[in-house]
Parts: C-alpha cells; sequence; structure tokens
C-alpha cells in the first residue's frame, strides 16, 4: 500500500485558503445611495444607475439615475402628504424643521466629509454644513410668522370683513442648483414645506452624496413621508417631466439655463402652473434666505364675511 505524499499548505495561505498577506490596495466597495419617496428609500424602477465622481475622477458612489416612472411616484406620494402637512398648525411645521436642523447638526462630521469627496475644503465644507443648519432655524422660525406678516384686512365700502390670507399652493416640483451638493438643496427645500407644501426635489447630478444623506436626516426626524421626496439623475432627462405634469402646482428652477426655463414656461401653461427661477441666486449668501421665498409657493385666498352695519341701523331692541 502506497503512502498518500501529504504536501504542506503554503505558508501565505490560511487555513481557509486566504491569503495571509494584506494588499497594500483593496478594491473599494462603493455605497449604493437610494432615492427618497413616501418616507421609503426604494431603488429606481428603471434599474439604471451612474457612477458619481469628483474632479479627481475618484468614484463616489453608486446613484439612482431615475426615471419618469421614480417621478410619478414622487408625485403621488407628494399629493397624498399634503392635506396632513398643510392642515397641521403651523407652530408643529416650525418644530419639525427645528427637529431637521438638529439631526443635520448631529451628523455634521459625515456632511462635511462627503463635501470634502466632492471637492471642498474641509472650510469650505464646515462653513456650507453651518449655513445649512442655520437656514432650517431661520425658516423654521417664519412657519408661524409669515401669515401674520403678508396677510391683511382690506377696507371696503360694504358691511363685510374682508380678509387676503397666504395659503400653500400644493405640490411644488423643484431643480436644485447643481453647482452645489447641500445648501441648495436645503435652501430651496425649507421655504417650500415651511409654507405647508409637498415637494418632489431633484439633487445635484454631478454633486449628490449629500442629498440622499439629508433624506436620511428628514427620515430620521419627525417629518411626515411623502412631504419631501429626493430624486437623483439627469435634468435634461426629467426637467419636462417636472415643468408638464398636471397634478404639479408650482415649478421651481435653480439653474441659469435660459432654454430650460422657456420649456418649463411653455408646459406649465398646461395646467396654468407657475415657474419660478432662481437662476442668479447664490445660495452661500445671506440674501438667499427671505421669507419672500415662502410666499412665492403661496396663493392669497381672499375672504368676505357679511357684518351688520351699526352706523345705519335704527335705535331700538
Amino acid at each position: 500500500m502506497s503512502k498518500s505524499v501529504l504536501k504542506k499548505s503554503s505558508p501565505l495561505l490560511n487555513g481557509n485558503g486566504i491569503s495571509n498577506q494584506i494588499s497594500e490596495k483593496r478594491l473599494e466597495v462603493l455605497k449604493t445611495y437610494k432615492i427618497y419617496i413616501g418616507g421609503q428609500f426604494p431603488r429606481t424602477e428603471s434599474g439604471r444607475y451612474y457612477v458619481a465622481t469628483n474632479s479627481k475622477n475618484e468614484k463616489l458612489a453608486n446613484m439612482c439615475l431615475c426615471s419618469r416612472k421614480d417621478f410619478r411616484d414622487a408625485v403621488v406620494s407628494a399629493r397624498g402628504a399634503f392635506g396632513s402637512w398643510s392642515g397641521r398648525a403651523a407652530f408643529n411645521r416650525g418644530q419639525i424643521l427645528y427637529r431637521v436642523a438638529e439631526m443635520l447638526e448631529g451628523r455634521k462630521a459625515q456632511f462635511i466629509d462627503e463635501l470634502v469627496k466632492q471637492d471642498s475644503t474641509r472650510l469650505q465644507a464646515e462653513k456650507e454644513v453651518n449655513l445649512a443648519i442655520d437656514r432650517l432655524v431661520y425658516y423654521s422660525g417664519w412657519c408661524d410668522k409669515y401669515q401674520q406678516v403678508f396677510s391683511s384686512v382690506n377696507p371696503v365700502a360694504s358691511s363685510h370683513f374682508n380678509f387676503s390670507v397666504p395659503e400653500p399652493m400644493g405640490v411644488v416640483a423643484a431643480i436644485a442648483a447643481q453647482n452645489n451638493s447641500l445648501i441648495g438643496l436645503v435652501s430651496i427645500i425649507a421655504p417650500i414645506i415651511a409654507g405647508g407644501n409637498t415637494c418632489i426635489v431633484l439633487a445635484s447630478n454631478s454633486k449628490p452624496l449629500c442629498a440622499v444623506t439629508f433624506a436620511e436626516v428628514l427620515n430620521s426626524s419627525d417629518l411626515p413621508g411623502g412631504v419631501v421626496n429626493i430624486l437623483t439623475g439627469k435634468v435634461a432627462e426629467l426637467a419636462p417631466f417636472f415643468a408638464d405634469h398636471m397634478d404639479v402646482n408650482a415649478t421651481v428652477l435653480c439653474e441659469p439655463d435660459t432654454s430650460l426655463v422657456a420649456m418649463a414656461r411653455e408646459k406649465a401653461a398646461n395646467n396654468v402652473k407657475r415657474v419660478f427661477s432662481y437662476d442668479k441666486t447664490d445660495w452661500l449668501s445671506a440674501e438667499s434666505q427671505s421669507p419672500y421665498y415662502i410666499t412665492d409657493l403661496q396663493e392669497i385666498k381672499t375672504t368676505w364675511h357679511p357684518v351688520e352695519n351699526i352706523g345705519g341701523a335704527k335705535a331700538g331692541y
């Protein structure tokens, strides 16, 4: 009987056949950032994605490339959330916005790291995150004040009280600034929801990391699902749907593209939706926060209430 020859295992391999030597360069597992619709984090229904990179051509993450169907799902979700969100007390909306600011403060380091990956210096990143937190606090304070400031009691000749009061438009579709990751997104979402509207926002295509991370902040705060829906993808592909969807009440554009604005205004005529272009706004400046960003997305409702004309009444009981 021949003896079997037992080969000694290589000292470079462990018992599982895996190399004991640590590779100097490992393959990084890229995070897959999903979209945010109705308080959930689904993948795009199209199954498409793109790889976000920085100026050094480093791969940062896998991002969903949203389709028309994703946008339609987001509109359905936003419309479903509008009734309860607009019906909340203004003070309560302010509390929720303040809670979002608190949650963003708690994850400050993560946002700074993501901004640095997307070509910001650490100083610029810290400034942008701090400004985003302060901007949320700013609009939280306006939630229960803008109606007092911008409503009015109107003098009329007849025996009526006449009131003009701002009320939310409804569902707002917004294309955020594409040249920054966080502050442009926060600066457009905050006034929309502070005024009782719900929204669908297309995040920056080239700097998308903070958008979905901000969605995680929204999801862990007290904001109801569907109030804010965040998509990622190409402006050229999705902008026509933002402009011509019949259940969208207003479209906000933050891109300095005159052809994009012209297209949006033309398609918006189908259901007479409002189109607002903030193409020259520097979102890092103090001028980019104002209660007028809230009132842009409000309709003015005027109410007539009949009253007795005391001066012309006869004496007696």
